[in-house]
């Protein structure tokens, strides 16, 4: 009789644990914070500006390359008449060029880099409070980022990138107070 009532406590007990377990089962979500940035109306706009300030960038660039190898050509036909002294300043004045592309080249880099930076922070930083109310108002105990390589395999049903990008594009098309 005794050990028919401790099997049917253990049974009992079982039964309990298991319930209070599935009851604070975790709920998890992904988000893929990359497709979020590229597909919000924030993020199209940003890339859209900063692909006007690469062609810009690279028009400066362009035009800085044409006349340097302008003047390399006329190096070049002009070296077998020009004195050594006026072959040794067009070279000075070619090499003064190549320096001056190599810093413009850099300088564009630079900043195309520095406006990615400023453009994407500002959207990101908005996404993640976001992603923080998300998972407290729908009550998520953890919400990965799906970084390429990180996560292997999940359910679709996981992801809540669209409605990270839903909420985002709906807070920034919000009049500002």
């Amino acid at each position: 009789m005794k050990k028919i009532f401790l099997l049917l406590l253990s049974v009992v007990l079982l039964i309990a644990a298991s319930n209070a377990l599935a009851a604070d089962a975790p709920k998890i979500g992904l988000i893929d914070l990359q497709r979020a940035l590229n597909e919000s109306e924030a993020g199209k706009k940003a890339k859209s500006d900063l692909e006007s300030l690469i062609k810009s960038k690279e028009t400066i660039v362009d035009e800085k390359r044409k006349a340097i190898e302008k003047l390399k050509g006329e190096i070049e036909k002009q070296a077998s008449v020009l004195s050594a002294e006026a072959k040794k300043a067009r070279e000075e004045e070619m090499e003064r060029l190549l320096r001056d592309y190599q810093r413009l080249v850099a300088d564009a880099q630079a900043e195309v880099k520095k406006k990615e930076g400023e453009l994407t922070g500002a959207i990101i930083r908005d996404v993640r409070e976001i992603i923080n109310k998300i998972g407290q108002e729908e009550g998520y105990t953890l919400i990965l980022e799906t970084a390429e390589g990180l996560i292997l395999y999940s359910k679709k049903e996981l992801d809540i990138t669209d409605m990270v990008i839903k909420n985002y594009n709906e807070l920034k098309a919000k009049p500002k107070k």
